[in-house]
Parts: C-alpha cells; sequence; structure tokens
C-alpha cells in the first residue's frame, strides 16, 4: 500500500461509528477475555501504550477500551491488501518510524488538549510474539506531555485468520494495567538520551507486568514486572489478571498484597 504518509486520522464520529463495527466482527472472530477494564479512566487525555505483536493489535485495544482512539502509525511500513482497509477507514497520525516528525508531535500534542486519546504502540513494528525496547519516539511523547499513560497487553492472535478460516476462535487476551506518569524529566536522567532510555524501559515493564513469561522477551526477570503485575491484580477488584496464552495456563491466581510501586501520578 503506497502514500501512508497523506492519510489522517478520521474526525470523531465515524471512529466511534467504527467502534460498533469493532465489536461485532469481534465477537465472531475470536473469544476475547479481557481483564482490567476498571483502570480505564472515565475521561481524556490519556495514551494507551501496547504492545505490538500483530496487525491486529488496534483493533484488540479498540474492542477493549470501547471508545475513539488517535492511534499513531509507522507511514514507511508495508500493509497488505487484506488489511489496507483498515487504516483508510479509521484513520491515523502518520509517523516516521526513524525520526519523529515535528507535524507527528503536534498532532499528537493536539489530541491530548482535546481530551482525546492517543494510541502509541513503542516497539514500533509487529515483527515478533516477545517483547522489544520501545523507539525513543514514545518515549518523547510520554515526556513532551502531562496526559497519563494507560498500559495494555495483546496476545493470542498468531494464526487467527487461518484458524478462523478452519472455524476455530481462538482466545485473545487484553490485559489493561492501572495508569501511570505523568513523567518529570529531571527524575529520570540529565541527558536527554537517558531520559528516553529510562522512560522508554519504563513503559515496557508495565506493559510487560501484563504478560506470560514467555512473551515478556528482553524483560524476562526484570524484578519491576512482577511488582506492577501484584499492584495491577491487587487493584483490580477481582483478584485474578490473564496472563497465559496457547499452551499456558490462562489465568494465575495472585496474592492479595498491595505491594504498590512508587510512581509518578499513579491511581
Amino acid at each position: 500500500m503506497k502514500d501512508l504518509d497523506k492519510f489522517r486520522r478520521r474526525p470523531k464520529y465515524i471512529r466511534y461509528l467504527a467502534g460498533y463495527f469493532t465489536l461485532f466482527v469481534g465477537s465472531l472472530a475470536a473469544r476475547i477475555k479481557i481483564s482490567g477494564r476498571n483502570f480505564i479512566p472515565d475521561d481524556g487525555p490519556y495514551i494507551i501504550a501496547a504492545n505490538h505483536f500483530s496487525v491486529l493489535d488496534p483493533f484488540f485495544v479498540l474492542y477493549a477500551v470501547q471508545r475513539p482512539v488517535n492511534f499513531l502509525m509507522a507511514s514507511d511500513q508495508v500493509v497488505g491488501m487484506d488489511m489496507s482497509w483498515a487504516p483508510w477507514l479509521y484513520g491515523y497520525i502518520p509517523t516516521n518510524r526513524s525520526r519523529l516528525a515535528p507535524s507527528t508531535i503536534k498532532r499528537s500534542l493536539a489530541v491530548l488538549k482535546r481530551r482525546e486519546i492517543l494510541g502509541i504502540f513503542p516497539e514500533g513494528t509487529s515483527l515478533s510474539t516477545r517483547l522489544r525496547p520501545a523507539k525513543d519516539g514514545a518515549a518523547y511523547l510520554s515526556l513532551a506531555t502531562s496526559a497519563p499513560i494507560l498500559p495494555v497487553s495483546i496476545y493470542g492472535t498468531v494464526d487467527l485468520w487461518t484458524n478462523l478460516l478452519r472455524g476455530v476462535r481462538q482466545t485473545v487476551h487484553v490485559n489493561i494495567g492501572r495508569p501511570f506518569g505523568p513523567f518529570n524529566k529531571q527524575e529520570w536522567g540529565s541527558s536527554r538520551q537517558e531520559q528516553l532510555t529510562k522512560v522508554g524501559e519504563e513503559i515496557m515493564c508495565r506493559i510487560g507486568s501484563l504478560l506470560p513469561d514467555e512473551q515478556r522477551g528482553f524483560l524476562l526477570g526484570e524484578e519491576r514486572l512482577s511488582r506492577y503485575q501484584a499492584a495491577n491484580v491487587a487493584l483490580s477488584g477481582s483478584g485474578r489478571l490473564a496472563v497465559g496464552g496457547p499452551g499456558s495456563q490462562n489465568y494465575q491466581q495472585q496474592s492479595a498484597q498491595r505491594d504498590q510501586p512508587t510512581d509518578n501520578g499513579g491511581r
């Protein structure tokens, strides 16, 4: 698909109506299990930060939050004909993965100024089923705004279309964590690059705490993940968090401890 950089986000009412389409198709295509909906803020502005294992990830984010979202999408990627209708229908804010353009920053900040929701995928591309480090652009946007960040994980989408054609509706998990931030630059290092690196890692740790071990990638064994996961469970109200995928136990019963990590602006 060509000229992705020329695409723009659609008006809010179109994205609102597209949400109903998402609910309908999602109910037919998969068994979607959602945890942590109580963490979704009632109103914007806020940033949704999610892992990116599949081109279907934005679809499942919309299904889970049931609100219009302004997604950032890499304009230098190739989108197949089977999925090219989605960005055309819903629209997005184009961004270059190698360099965050001033126009992208301006549009993103304008979204938050209107008290709307900005959706970002810090990893940048959907080429793996294991977590990867965040790109600097996602960390920069997080530092440049005073909006809180809502971490989301999506997994279970591998072979979804193949199984659906065989008549099998597989289970897709969407886990939502407690909001965190905003970030204070001075608390995350003295240099700009140090701030971007540390904030990017913090964002991925929050997302990683919502994923099963086998998909935590470069963060596997990171001490913060267990603390953040325990805090999410303690505040979820159910005492359960979906952290299992195919071949794993679907749910892990967590202890009801309230070992809440220290952060800025979290609930």
